[in-house]
């Protein structure tokens, strides 16, 4: 930590010269991750101030305030914590949620299974219980829930949990299976009072859930893992007429209920419906995005759109992820290179080719995180915390990458340069936070910043190139000179 009195202040790597105008003490933390080694490292990197560029913190301009950041509690990655000795899971655990870790504050899990868990399952298997008598959630208490309440244990600010369905049980479908086809609409009370027994089975185990979305990619798949289809109308429909009433009468208006959640490049036109008039959107507390829909786009215009026409609601990020690949074994630098491919390399219609160049992990992490906050996203959530080498387990064999990698046979554990990635938001940015604005000269540099409650400044800088930068920040009548190894991200805490 550097202490300085509020003045113009010269630094050099040895020294401070100090001219000063007051004697306000402040101070400023700089930690770094960096394809040279360092990881989420505390450093002192101070520079001359020549050849540098301007940052310049607005603390008087104020955006959206922050709900959190954080990753998924699936079946996979429950599961494979279960197969770890106690001393390796409980590395992994404070490693998300311990004070000296990722402090992770927004989760989510999944409501049934999903194509990260060990099979197909439903709490309401019974065909024709449309009264849910035989409701159980007696699958997730060998795994999701133990490692839940596990966090829960090491947390000590707490975290917020989603919850999202992949799919009601077959039986209530148009075409009786996990996957695709629709609720059948006589099926939607039954459908809404799911949901609500689910909160209250998990509240009986000690853990409150903090919110849901109506659906987990609503436009479906036709032969994948588990999915069930909605337009933007029956979603409506479903959440005005049916779960939300439900969930008021059952003392739950407190749970708030994400629509849409998916990919964002359709943003606009569920939007529009959700959210035309009062009554279509009374139940609504906010639209949940993945980023799936390109490997580098955030789509500024659609989170913008999204935010403006109803700017009292949540706007969060629920899943992202390195997807369609097999992830690499203690190989940080491929983290950093540009060899990642998603599953529109392969698959994507030929017009949507452009959207799906190859991309560096930590790079399209770093730069989605900072896009997403500054376009009035508050919450952003990773998926899997946990994986194996193969990148699963997965029942479809739907292989992914995770931050945390484990070998559960040899007992190891392998974090990559995506987890400290994550913690340069997630452990410094607090919930409550408020985004401030900021100008800056070097359009290289990708920063954000935002305010947290005890009054310090958080500013995340990216540096996605081959060259080392110096910057100035300003911040009131503080001049801070700073520099930034090439291709990595800093945090900069000034403490006020």
């Amino acid at each position: 930590m550097i202490n300085f009195k509020k003045c113009v202040i010269l630094f050099s790597m040895m020294a401070t010269l100090t001219e000063c105008t007051s004697e306000k003490k402040l101070s400023i933390e700089v930690f770094e991750t960096s394809a040279n080694g360092n990881k989420l490292q505390p450093i002192d990197i101070l520079s001359s101030g020549n050849n540098a560029s301007t940052i310049k913190l607005l603390s008087a301009n104020k955006f959206q305030t922050i709900t959190g950041f954080g990753g998924s509690f699936t079946e996979s990655s429950a599961s494979l914590l279960n197969r770890l000795s106690k001393e390796k899971r409980n590395l992994i655990l404070e490693a998300y949620f311990g004070q000296s870790g990722a402090r992770y504050s927004l989760t989510r899990t999944h409501i049934n299974s999903c194509d990260f868990s060990l099979s197909n399952y439903s709490y309401a298997p019974i065909e024709g219980d449309v009264e849910l008598k035989n409701f159980s959630i007696k699958e997730d208490k060998d795994d999701i829930i133990p490692m839940i309440k596990d966090a829960m244990a090491i947390s000590i600010d707490g975290f917020k949990i989603l919850s999202s369905p992949w799919t009601a049980p077959p039986w209530m479908k148009d075409n009786n299976k996990w996957v695709g086809g629709k609720l059948l609409p006589k099926y939607y009370d039954s459908w809404a009072l799911f949901f609500s027994k689910y909160i209250d089975a998990y509240k009986a185990e000690g853990i409150d859930i903090w919110g849901i979305t109506v659906e987990n990619e609503p436009l479906g798949n036709g032969n994948n893992w588990e999915s069930m289809h909605y337009t933007p109308e029956e979603m409506t429909v479903f959440v005005q007429n049916h779960l939300g009433p439900k969930l008021e009468a059952d003392g739950k208006a407190n749970v708030k209920i994400l629509g849409y959640d998916q990919n964002r490049e359709l943003l606009k036109g569920w939007v529009d419906v959700m959210y035309e008039n009062e009554k279509s959107s009374k139940y609504f507390h906010g639209t949940a995005i993945h980023w799936y829909a390109s490997t580098y786009d955030v789509f500024s215009e659609a989170l913008q759109y999204a935010h403006h026409k109803s700017p009292g609601k949540h706007l969060i990020q629920s899943e992202a992820c390195v997807d369609s690949e097999v992830p690499k074994w203690q190989d940080d630098s491929w983290y950093w290179s540009k060899e990642a491919t998603d599953w529109g390399w392969d698959w994507a219609p030929e017009e949507e080719k452009h959207l799906h160049p190859k991309y560096a992990p930590v790079n399209r992490y770093a730069e989605d995180i900072i896009g997403c906050l500054n376009n009035y996203v508050d919450g952003w959530i990773d998926w899997n915390m946990v994986l194996d080498k193969q990148g699963g387990p997965n029942w479809f064999k739907n292989w992914c990458t995770a931050p945390v990698i484990v070998d559960p046979e040899k007992d190891e554990v392998y974090f990559t340069p995506l987890y400290y990635t994550l913690s340069h938001f997630s452990r410094f940015i607090r919930p409550g936070a408020v985004r401030i604005g900021f100008e800056k000269t070097d359009k290289d540099l990708q920063i954000t910043a935002a305010e947290n409650t005890d009054g310090s400044i958080v500013l995340v800088v990216f540096n996605p190139t081959e060259k080392e930068k110096n910057f100035t920040v300003l911040q009131g009548e503080q001049s801070i000179y700073l520099k930034i190894t090439n291709k990595a991200i800093q945090t900069i805490i000034i403490n006020q």
